[in-house]
């Protein structure tokens, strides 16, 4: 894999046909040993984010040793990786023969669950074992998050006592988890979803081992502008330490888009414009799902030498494919004078963007590249060490 200083220097020598997944190792590694030093608890990373072995392997070489597995196809992978790794599947919809594999083959002794159904499936699964740790998922509110999970997981709370003592019964270990939605923008979200937990727990009168408040913790993009992190771990922190839980209770996260948001971006080229619209060749069937499914706004930045020639301009996208729907409103703004030929970068796609990458009409990602600079924006560097820029959204060097 090629190494290379800038995203400017990269356009401008190798002039790419296809679309470049620039990727910083170094960025996800200093995000790891950040989790890993200030959250006062354990992390484990959410590989749904973004399954790449070659991340997966510089989280584990910087600490993350937990990971947050959801399919028997992540159970394998992460195994394969980082064999010593602890897996918890915290899926709380499993088939049979997953749970089987996963705990017999694999290991896994920590799964999660929202329902007497799914309790009995693991206990047939794992042919009665005494050795599981087993994490009831709570539903709870998603509204101070851009992207919700409270619909299709989670028990409610009125229906939580059974379940607790159900689980109580056979887990030689009981967790209680949540999920208070993607890119959670404010710590209060997390303190909320605690006095769930805390409701939960009084009226089960059940002694909790685990207490996980999931994922949710948030990257930073345009429009998009979290609360320090050190915020979010100081109320979650707090929270936990006021809970009925006994004092050997451990307190767990699940972060996925905040650990790999800042590992990738792409090198795009202009291949048409029309108007306020750029054709440009990755989109909705590439990195850029998110961009076109939901209107994420992604950061963006016009590779060229020299200052700006015409005033910024909101643009949409178009991805390569023939689908009407391969489009991204945006806006993404821009120098107005934009062209044919121009190579744009988007930043913060480490999460979620290369996962949700499909061949759909014969698009498929081009070259990785390895960056040795800093990504376009990041919560984990001061303000005066983020990489050379220049106002008016154009990179120079």
């Amino acid at each position: 894999m090629h190494k290379h200083h800038s995203a400017l220097g990269l356009a401008s020598s190798l002039k790419p046909v296809q679309p470049v997944t620039l990727l910083r190792p170094h960025a996800a590694a200093r995000a790891a040993r950040f989790f890993v030093e200030k959250f006062q608890g354990r992390s484990m990373y959410a590989v749904k984010a973004n399954p790449s072995p070659d991340l997966i392997q510089i989280l584990w070489e910087n600490g993350i040793t937990q990971f947050d597995v959801a399919s028997i196809a992540e159970v394998r992978l992460v195994a394969g990786i980082a064999p010593d790794a602890k897996l918890c599947f915290m899926h709380p919809v499993k088939a049979e023969e997953a749970i089987a594999e996963a705990y017999f083959d694999y290991g896994v002794r920590t799964f999660s669950l929202d329902s007497l159904e799914e309790l009995d499936k693991i206990v047939r699964a794992t042919k009665g074992a005494t050795d599981l740790t087993l994490c009831v998922r709570l539903r709870v509110s998603s509204e101070m998050s851009k992207l919700s999970l409270a619909s299709k997981f989670g028990v409610e709370l009125a229906d939580a006592k059974e379940l607790l003592l159900r689980t109580r019964q056979v887990a030689d270990a009981l967790g209680i988890c949540f999920h208070v939605g993607s890119q959670a923008m404010s710590p209060s979200a997390y303190v909320q979803a605690m006095e769930k937990v805390r409701a939960a727990i009084v009226s089960a009168a059940v002694t909790v081992d685990v207490i996980d408040v999931g994922g949710g913790f948030p990257s930073v993009y345009p429009g998009m502008e979290p609360p320090a992190l050190e915020a979010y771990f100081n109320a979650i922190h707090q929270a936990f330490e006021s809970l009925p839980v006994s004092y050997s209770s451990e307190l767990w996260c699940e972060p996925g888009r905040a650990l790999c948001a800042e590992y990738a971006s792409l090198l795009v080229r202009v291949e048409r414009r029309r108007g306020d619209e750029l054709y440009i060749n990755d989109g909705a069937y590439g990195a850029l799902f998110d961009a076109a499914h939901v209107g994420w706004r992604f950061p963006v930045q016009l590779l060229r030498d020299g200052e700006p020639r015409i005033r910024d301009t909101g643009f949409s996208f178009y991805g390569p494919t023939c689908d009407d729907m391969d489009r991204m409103a945006g806006p993404f703004v821009l120098p107005g004078d934009v062209n044919v030929g121009d190579y744009i970068e988007i930043g913060m796609l480490g999460a979620y963007g290369c996962a949700m990458r499909t061949g759909f009409n014969g698009f498929t990602a081009g070259e990785r590249v390895i960056m040795t600079d800093e990504p376009m924006a990041s919560l984990y560097i001061d303000d005066d060490t983020q990489r050379e820029t220049v106002s008016h959204n154009v990179i120079t060097l």
